[in-house]
């Protein structure tokens, strides 16, 4: 669920941004998570157990399972007193089964394992199509023999059969290490429009709370602009002296020359202390126009104590 919610966020603020840089953006997200903390470790956890007596050829129906679209697997420990079979089905056509026995139809079954008594038991499940785990006694009555205790004894005869007593314990997939991670989301610093002028446009917002944080940078203007993310003491001597932008330029990565519409993104690092947005038109001469800016970064929303571990 909270991937989804930061998807969503990540869509919502894209909104009116190309396509294309909005999916960028969503990749690098994605790419600096990884890379500021020691990745999950997931294994098989015991989950719960289950235990069932059966009879001589008496099935036994376990858990069912629902793999997703992409399939899925399943793991169980199984623990039977005499030799067992063990595979997975369809569920439907288990129920099926059940409803109407008398129509002898076959069951397809998936990763068969017999004369179980004590194993690890695993299987990978195909798309979509819920599994139900069955477990079959190997054992065949004697109908003879039973037949004549029942004409003696009356009913109520396969209690004096010894029962298969069987047990199983079920895992689930779950993280065993480094569970808690920092959680990120896209944070809005500016939306702004303004009225173009010759002066550089300043916006002193941003200092980075870690390495390889990401930054995205939108523009709309009316005529060529050049926008950059500088450091905010270079930022200052261009305010001073727009003269001295080209040296300033040549100081940062994260540039654009000539734009009117344009999304890109940057990464910025703690090194790199304060950064101030700059906007300045290319042209001496500029219309009585807005040109429309945004600047967007990831910080972290949750769990940010763990970053400086």
């Amino acid at each position: 669920m909270r991937l989804v919610a930061r998807a969503l966020s990540v869509l919502k603020l894209c909104r009116g941004v190309m396509k294309k840089a909005c999916m960028l953006g969503f990749l690098l997200l994605a790419l600096g998570r990884l890379s500021l903390a020691q990745d999950k470790v997931f294994d098989w956890v015991r989950a719960s157990d289950e235990v069932s007596q059966l009879d001589p050829a008496d099935y036994h129906a376990g858990r069912v399972y629902r793999p997703s679209a992409d399939g899925g697997n399943m793991h169980v420990d199984i623990q039977a007193r005499r030799p067992v079979t063990v595979a997975m089905a369809f569920a439907s056509d288990w129920d099926e089964w059940q409803q109407h026995p008398e129509s002898q139809t076959s069951l397809e079954f998936r990763c068969m394992r017999e004369h179980v008594t004590s194993t690890t038991y695993e299987c990978h499940l195909p798309p979509s199509r819920p599994m139900v785990l069955l477990i079959r006694d190997e054992r065949t009555p004697d109908r003879a023999v039973l037949a004549g205790i029942e004409v003696v004894m009356g009913r109520g005869t396969r209690q004096f059969i010894s029962p298969n007593d069987v047990k199983v314990t079920y895992y689930s997939w779950s993280c065993v290490k480094n569970c808690i991670q920092p959680e990120f989301q896209w944070f809005s610093l500016l939306r702004e429009k303004y009225e173009l002028t010759t002066v550089p446009k300043i916006y002193s917002l941003l200092t980075p709370e870690r390495d390889g944080q990401q930054v995205n940078v939108r523009i709309k203007a009316p005529v060529p602009m050049t926008i950059a993310l500088l450091p905010s003491e270079l930022a200052d001597q261009v305010y001073d002296n727009p003269g001295a932008l080209s040296s300033a330029l040549s100081k940062t990565s994260c540039k654009q020359r000539g734009v009117q519409a344009l999304n890109f993104d940057c990464t910025v690092n703690l090194a790199d202390g304060r950064q101030s947005l700059v906007v300045v038109p290319d042209a001496a001469r500029v219309p009585h126009k807005k040109a429309e800016i945004e600047l967007q970064t990831v910080k972290c929303s949750a769990n940010c104590e763990l970053l400086n571990k």
